[in-house]
């Protein structure tokens, strides 16, 4: 079935950290309705393998094209990184796909600024695909990436904007590879929710990028070129739909999405 105007957005992550880019893209796109797919039972994606980062990708994807998505959009900068481009290929011209990385270097170099940080989950910074798209875009840019593996299961417990996730978040940014920065990218999609903390540390000083509104503008974009924006005066529908299931979980949804979150559970992998 070909994807229409009316058709969902399908939005996925390794867990709920893409909420984030969800709720931006809900703002931003208030008519759109989505589909929301969080792997849970393979969170986090920074401590797996390319191939299995890849496949799992290949399988959501899969997912997302039978509920007729017409865009999808790889919510997770680990995913963006390793397999945006084999599940572009995948898919083919069924839908549209997008990546949480690219708009954001797009942002970066328009601002041309001598030296810019990237903080993220292990994978995300192992892959070094900030870096390399950004020197790819404008040489002349310095990038300097950090791994900082204990923020997105702090943000996940809830622990931000108190003083343990000031004195960790503190600790990461005052690392010598993040000195004389003129700006910063927060490689995971987790990392909005503690922008605040950051902006303090930095007094304001330099500028933060995160992907959830560039990502969720950029997707505005290319739907409106393409007329593909749902203009139907019906109300929204969205799904929520996790690979494992814990009430814990549900609860915590709402860190990261504004409103009343059912997660159902799909049960992908199994039978594997």
């Amino acid at each position: 079935m070909k994807p229409l105007n009316s058709s969902p957005i399908g939005i996925f992550d390794s867990g709920i950290g893409g909420l984030t880019v969800a709720n931006a893209i809900k703002k931003n796109l208030p008519k759109e309705s989505l589909v929301y797919f969080g792997d849970t039972a393979h969170l986090p994606y920074g401590d797996k393998s390319p191939d299995s980062i890849k496949y799992y990708s290949i399988r959501i994807a899969d997912f997302l094209i039978d509920k007729n998505c017409k865009a999808i959009v790889i919510a997770c900068n680990t995913a963006s990184a390793i397999a945006y481009e084999v599940v572009k290929k995948h898919v083919k011209n069924k839908v549209l796909v997008f990546n949480v990385i690219d708009p954001v270097v797009e942002e970066v170099c328009l601002q041309n600024p001598k030296k810019i940080g990237v903080i993220g989950t292990k994978g995300t910074i192992k892959a070094d695909a900030y870096a390399k798209k950004i020197k790819l875009s404008n040489p002349e840019i310095e990038v300097s990436s950090l791994a900082t593996p204990l923020l997105a299961p702090m943000i996940e417990e809830g622990f931000f904007n108190n003083n343990i996730s000031k004195t960790i978040i503190n600790s990461y940014l005052s690392k010598p590879k993040l000195n004389k920065i003129d700006a910063l990218i927060l490689a995971c999609t987790h990392y909005p929710l503690i922008k605040k903390e950051i902006t303090e540390y930095y007094q304001k000083q330099i500028n933060i990028l995160d992907s959830a509104d560039i990502v969720a503008l950029k997707l505005k974009e290319k739907l409106n070129q393409l007329n593909l924006l749902n203009n139907s005066s019906s109300k929204p529908i969205h799904h929520f739909f996790v690979s494992d299931f814990t009430k814990s979980f549900e609860k915590s949804t709402k860190l990261f999405f504004e409103g009343k979150i059912n997660l159902e559970h799909f049960p992908m992998w199994e039978n594997e």
